[in-house]
């Protein structure tokens, strides 16, 4: 399998600020997701350096053939929308490096003064599991909030009200220092001890708001009761649930199911970052370019992304959000561009992912732009051109021993070959293998055609050969009195020398040269689609050679098979009754006689 092609300059295209990469490989299949404080640094890191990787992560690097990425405001958000991506979409190398253990869950257990512990293992009837979280830390972050808000046993006893009656079990340590309420004594009543696994419910779902109203009520009621003291722990496990959601725009339990569109455009272009926001919590994230066609509005591009995206990934979502108003309302969903809270922070969110991949794309553009003006330039300087070379038309001839003569003429325009402006030439007045005349018949046919339908000459014509094809190019140049208005050159394949007409003596360009790398391209692509050209010809040829050898076979019923078939072989797996039904049943007789005959 193939490395993947990616260069450090690649690399620093990278922002430096948190947010989320994906993988993809070859099929265009999601891979690996993974987070990063910087998606420079982190992504930068699994290319620069092999050796500090493992076995399973360079197995991994060697199938990447596509990143993508999401911008976040912090690492939390960060770890959050990874957590999210995960659940989502199961990535195979999120499983495997991992050290081949699935992710942690919580677990809810089923039964008296239920438990709230780590785990592994998905064994349902145990309880309810909650996760998986992408990290062990991210598990531990939730389940020391919660042990921090409520008074959940950690014991691992069973706590039957029948044994409870018994006496059987004493209170521990997190009883005398406050951490449990000790209902292995009676010290406490599962209605009261369900209230907490309530609350913390809510936590686990990712339901904060619940839980804020819960205790902020409890605080309001203490402090009305004159109860301080209680108000202020009430208020302290407040100010912890604040701080543990820190405004994060990732998971909020403030935001139902929506879906968030921003669009920023350019003069060619629109680009739309999407984001699918499910149960308080991002789970999708997509950036997509629009080409414009005609002179639409914003509001035309972005109407067309939301239902593309929409139907891709399938969002149910009723409300939508926008960084512009459309002109027209959609029928069954609610549009909105809000201007203040969460859903204005949400907007923001996915047009900086949008301006960024807007940023990104001016700048490949502005260096290919420069890239193809170099070489052009480059090439310029090398031939002494008095225009850059923007428009190339390259030759080329094919024909064994003079047998089925034909040429080739390709065209590359700005650097780049353009396939439409190709042509084919079969040789008419050469007979036999004589190369130089026909070059001087096919490009004086194209020049003589191009100056009848007033179309532009090329800024440079290349021969694929020395000075004898220069020549004889020239000399059809000189018939149609247009020598010298274009710079004509050969290309030796030998030493890859270029000739000029008149000059005994080749210019040798520095084999590294990017132009001479152009010129060897034009020259390449003409003798490839020659070669291509003769081989067909001698393949139709050779078919219609065996059909017409068959007594009572003509031309006729040669080309009607040849266009039914295609080649000699799709006939001879050909049963008679197929045959039979295209060109009748004694001539099917003849043909199928004849290939049983040559079978022999």
């Amino acid at each position: 399998m193939q490395s993947p092609s990616y260069s450090p300059e690649e690399y620093n295209k990278l922002p430096d600020v948190p947010g989320v990469y994906k993988y993809y490989n070859g099929d265009g299949k999601l891979i690996y997701v993974g987070k990063a404080k910087s998606l420079k640094k982190r992504v930068a890191s699994y290319f620069v350096k092999s050796t500090g990787l493992n076995l399973k992560t360079r197995r991994m690097v060697k199938e990447i053939r596509r990143i993508e990425f999401t911008m976040v405001n912090s690492e939390f958000d960060a770890l959050l929308l990874e957590n999210n991506l995960i659940k989502k979409n199961q990535p195979r190398y999120n499983i495997l490096l991992k050290d081949d253990k699935t992710y942690p869950y919580l677990l809810l257990t089923k039964e008296h003064f239920p438990q709230i512990y780590p785990t592994r293992k998905l064994i349902p009837s145990r309880g309810t599991y909650y996760g998986p979280f992408a990290s062990v830390k991210a598990m531990n972050n939730v389940l020391e909030l919660i042990r921090s808000l409520f008074t959940i046993r950690t014991c691992k006893l069973d706590l039957n009200p029948y044994k409870i009656a018994e006496q059987k079990y004493k209170v521990c340590l997190e009883y005398h220092i406050g951490n449990c309420l000790g209902p292995c004594e009676g010290l406490q009543g599962e209605p009261d001890y369900m209230k907490d696994i309530d609350q913390a419910k809510n936590i686990l779902k990712g339901n904060l708001g619940v839980p804020k109203a819960y205790f902020k009520s409890r605080m309001q009621e203490a402090a009305q009761n004159l109860a301080f003291e209680k108000a202020q722990r009430y208020k302290d496990k407040l100010d912890l649930l604040e701080k543990y959601q820190a405004k994060s725009l990732v998971t909020n339990p403030h935001v139902t199911d929506l879906d968030v569109f921003a669009i920023v455009s350019a003069d060619k272009f629109a680009f739309v970052n999407y984001l699918n926001i499910k149960n308080g919590a991002i789970n999708i994230t997509k950036t997509v370019e629009l080409k414009k066609k005609l002179d639409e509005t914003e509001q035309e591009m972005l109407l067309t992304a939301i239902f593309h995206l929409k139907d891709q990934f399938q969002s149910d979502a009723k409300e939508i959000l926008c960084n512009i108003a459309l002109d027209e309302p959609i029928e069954g969903l609610h549009l909105t561009v809000p201007k203040i809270g969460d859903k204005r922070k949400l907007v923001e969110l996915s047009l900086k992912n949008a301006m960024y991949y807007k940023k990104e794309k001016a700048l490949l553009s502005g260096k290919a732009k420069e890239k193809k003006n170099r070489v052009l330039l480059q090439l310029q300087k090398d031939l002494s051109l008095k225009e850059i070379p923007d428009h190339i038309e390259c030759f080329d001839n094919s024909n064994i021993q003079g047998n089925y003569p034909v040429a080739s003429m390709v065209c590359f325009l700005d650097g780049k070959p353009a396939k439409k402006e190709y042509r084919h030439f079969h040789v008419k007045t050469v007979e036999g293998p004589d190369d130089f005349a026909s070059m001087t018949e096919i490009v004086g046919r194209r020049y003589k055609r191009l100056i009848k339908e007033n179309k532009p000459l090329p800024k440079l014509i290349v021969i694929d050969g020395g000075k004898g094809q220069l020549s004889a190019a020239v000399e059809a140049l000189k018939s149609l009195d247009i020598y010298g208005q274009v710079p004509v050159i050969g290309i030796a394949k030998k030493l890859e020398e270029i000739y000029f007409p008149g000059d005994s003596f080749p210019l040798h360009i520095d084999k590294k040269s990017e132009s001479l790398r152009l010129i060897q391209r034009t020259r390449d692509e003409a003798h490839r689609f020659a070669i291509t050209f003769h081989r067909d010809i001698r393949s139709k040829d050779a078919f219609k050679t065996a059909l017409d050898s068959i007594e009572g076979i003509g031309p006729t019923t040669s080309n009607k098979l040849l266009n039914h078939y295609k080649s000699l072989k799709k006939i001879r797996e050909a049963s008679e009754d197929d045959l039979a039904q295209l060109i009748g049943k004694d001539k099917a007789n003849r043909i199928i006689n004849f290939i049983k005959k040559e079978s022999r």
